[in-house]
């Protein structure tokens, strides 16, 4: 149950995708000054070294972050720039050796004047105890929280939100599990089922690993029929780069966002970024992405 640690996959084109998502998400839900609650069910350490055992072992970040390093300033479109700008942000001047996880990426925006807070959940004891330290070293005090719970269970406590000092409800959920399981894919329904009928309104992402694998590709689809019988507005990009020519490739080659309630802004900013991701990372057959969105 505990064997996938992200540390391997860190920064990887999945990471890209997730994460460029996850920024101009949250920069669309700022623009409102009421505070938000943020959650992020399986937060992982926090914070990646690339040039760690576990990371330098897959190398995987060859192929995402690190590769977009040497991008021209003329290609950085506006979300893509605002994702490297954010990674820059943890290391020295020209280094690339630190990779923000999306608990690191969120209380980098978070706003103290607005009272946002955020709630992590983590049950891998290594990970955990890596998180609980990397927070603790941002004295963040109670705007963040780390707790060792299944995060599917735990966010049932969190819906809905609790009033801000606007006299608003806000929430924005990030859940995004390993998928080691398969049951993980029915446990995300059952969580957004269950999100929707506790707090309608929310901003919901999930992240998804695209594999040979039926629930992989059923879920998205599921969750569409969900919105649709809410009358909730969705939004799913993916993006594919692709398998290596000449070499033994059988890591994860695609992966996809689901958001329910999406800011309107996000479908033109992933429009723009996504061709210059897949010229980018592609790395040969099956390389391609997709927006779409309904509701």
């Amino acid at each position: 149950m505990f064997s996938y640690r992200h540390a391997f996959h860190a920064g990887n084109h999945a990471d890209v995708l997730k994460h460029l998502t996850l920024i101009a998400t949250l920069r669309h839900l700022m623009h409102k000054d009421a505070g938000i609650q943020f959650v992020d069910t399986h937060a992982g350490a926090g914070l990646y070294r690339l040039d760690g055992d576990y990371a330098e072992k897959s190398g995987e970040a060859a192929d995402g972050v690190l590769k977009l390093k040497g991008l021209p300033a003329d290609e950085q479109v506006e979300a893509l720039k605002d994702y490297l700008s954010m990674v820059a942000s943890f290391n020295d001047k020209g280094s690339s050796r630190v990779y923000p996880g999306s608990p690191f990426i969120i209380q980098r925006l978070m706003r103290h004047e607005a009272r946002d807070r955020l709630k992590l959940f983590e049950l891998h004891p290594t990970d955990h105890k890596s998180l609980t330290g990397n927070i603790e070293q941002l004295e963040a005090g109670r705007t963040v929280s780390v707790a060792r719970q299944d995060g599917f269970e735990a966010l049932k406590a969190l819906l809905p939100p609790p009033v801000s000092s606007s006299g608003s409800r806000r929430s924005m959920v990030l859940i995004d599990p390993s998928y080691e399981l398969k049951t993980d894919y029915y446990r995300v329904l059952d969580c957004i089922q269950d999100c929707l009928r506790r707090f309608a309104t929310g901003t919901y992402l999930v992240w998804y690993p695209i594999i040979p694998r039926p629930e992989a590709h059923d879920l998205p689809r599921k969750l569409k029929t969900l919105c649709s019988q809410v009358k909730k507005p969705w939004l799913h990009a993916t993006l594919a780069i692709g398998r290596a020519t000449g070499g033994d490739d059988t890591g994860l080659s695609a992966s996809g966002m689901f958001l329910i309630n999406p800011p309107y802004t996000l479908k033109p900013l992933l429009n723009e970024a996504l061709p210059v991701l897949e010229k980018s990372l592609g790395r040969g057959p099956g390389q391609g992405w997709s927006v779409e969105s309904g509701g």
